[in-house]
């Protein structure tokens, strides 16, 4: 997400950075380049004009031109205002209260709606530890029942399945006594969507959201619809008293524009993105942060945050115990386990992402970046006996021609493999050697955080 305008917006600025002193002219300059950035985005145009126009009445004033370092003062006013237009802070989710607490979802048919009822579920009760309960008032699409009763046992989500009716209120009002009598804290209530913005499907909401008085009513849109997603989120809003929004898809949107419009049009701000089509690919929109990762900072706190939740502690505490110890300490289980916990980060492609400074790498670079290539290492892996996986050296000839058949590869794959292994642990030897964190950080562009290459300002 963000490709794109991450890459023009920090080109444009990075220009200004080193310069000694701006004036007018280079401003105004810089910011239409800015503004031609965000118009291919697709931000709205009302959203551009607010947020140039704000920018430029910071930066020609005492606050950039007058600055000791004018060119990072601009940046640091970009993102303020960048930040401004996302929503300031972030809105959590009203769960305080009496149970059960109804989270109603309203959006159009294909926005994922029922995928993000299944995420919103896994996430408050990993997250807040709250007992929660699924229901589905979508009469009309075929199965939209079933898969909602599907994602709730995956989740370990409670369900609940109102007798035969085709009227989504009473299935509402039904859904909120049964949780109630099950003792759950939130309820979430899936409704059911139309290709495009009709009375039926306002009125019929509105009846639903007036029986069940939810403490939240997210708006779910599809981020690949670009400005459309603002526009509709508009009309949803005209028609409820939205809360938030959910934007979905933004793993598959280079442009980004719904998010930096839907906030300004609507007044709801953005609760949560989806980040893939897995059951945990949800994550809590921080504007800061994601204001920080559209120009090329990067998303440092949020990486640290994901790895906690979901890298496994015991085993980076074994490998660790391993760094330094010999080459073959570290055996090809060892490897698998960590390919294994960076696809549980979401591979090598999100976790760039989040790293500053990666939104500068050649596209050349950036095509290498291959997660699919995690999952075949994986299945080579697999495909060793025990004894291989803990002596690499003896997989010779035949071995490797079974190896390869087993993991539906190629013998160069494995050839492959074994020599990034064994890569690896000369790596891992060197790093456990006193001093040598030290050299390879130096090595690295702008050296140790906080020595010249971190943030701007």
């Amino acid at each position: 997400m963000f490709d794109q305008l991450s890459k023009r917006l920090s080109g444009s600025l990075e220009r200004l950075r080193s310069r000694g002193r701006l004036t007018e002219d280079n401003i105004r300059e810089s910011l239409r380049e800015v503004r031609v950035a965000l118009l291919e985005a697709d931000v709205a145009l009302p959203v551009v004009k607010e947020f140039i126009a704000r920018v430029n009445d910071r930066a020609v004033g005492q606050e950039v031109t007058k600055s000791l370092k004018p060119g990072q003062a601009l940046i640091k006013v970009v993102h303020e205002e960048l930040k401004h237009v996302l929503g300031d802070e972030q809105a959590p989710l009203a769960l305080d209260r009496q149970a059960p607490v109804v989270i109603l979802l309203a959006g159009l048919q294909g926005a994922g709606k029922t995928t993000t009822a299944g995420k919103l579920a896994r996430l408050i009760q990993e997250r807040h530890k709250k007992k929660v309960m699924l229901s589905s008032c979508d009469v009309y699409r075929p199965a939209a029942i079933d898969q909602l009763e599907t994602l709730a046992g995956q989740v370990d989500a409670g369900f609940f399945r109102s007798a035969e009716t085709a009227d989504p209120v009473r299935i509402a009002t039904d859904a909120v006594d049964h949780a109630r009598k099950q003792f759950a804290d939130v309820l979430i209530l899936d409704t059911a969507g139309r290709l495009a913005v009709d009375e039926a499907m306002m009125d019929e909401i509105r009846r639903v959201h007036a029986a069940v008085d939810p403490a939240e009513v997210l708006f779910v849109v599809d981020a690949m619809t670009g400005q459309d997603a603002a526009n509709t989120a508009k009309a949803f809003h005209e028609a409820l008293p939205l809360s938030g929004v959910v934007l979905t898809k933004t793993d598959g949107d280079a442009r980004g524009g719904a998010a930096l419009s839907v906030r300004h049009i609507t007044g709801a701000p953005i609760k949560f993105l989806g980040t893939g089509e897995k059951i945990d690919g949800i994550e809590p929109f921080h504007p800061d942060r994601l204001a920080s990762r559209i120009l090329g900072m990067g998303d440092v706190l949020s990486l640290v945050e994901e790895v906690e939740r979901k890298v496994d502690q015991k085993q980076a505490k074994k490998l660790a115990g391993k760094v330094g110890k010999g080459s073959r300490r570290f055996g090809l289980d060892d490897f698998r386990d960590q390919l294994l916990q960076m696809d549980k980060l979401g591979g090598m492609g999100a976790l760039m992402d989040k790293l500053p400074g990666m939104g500068n790498l050649p596209d050349a670079v950036k095509s290498q970046v291959d997660d699919k290539q995690t999952r075949r290492m994986v299945a080579i892996i697999n495909s060793m006996t025990p004894k291989e996986r803990r002596y690499p050296d003896i997989i010779k000839g035949s071995r490797k021609r079974r190896i390869a058949a087993g993991s539906g590869l190629q013998i160069q794959d494995v050839n492959r493999l074994i020599k990034q292994h064994k890569q690896m642990q000369k790596m891992m030897k060197k790093v456990g050697s006193k001093g040598a964190m030290a050299k390879m950080m130096k090595r690295l562009p702008g050296g140790m955080p906080g020595g010249g290459g971190g943030m701007p300002f």
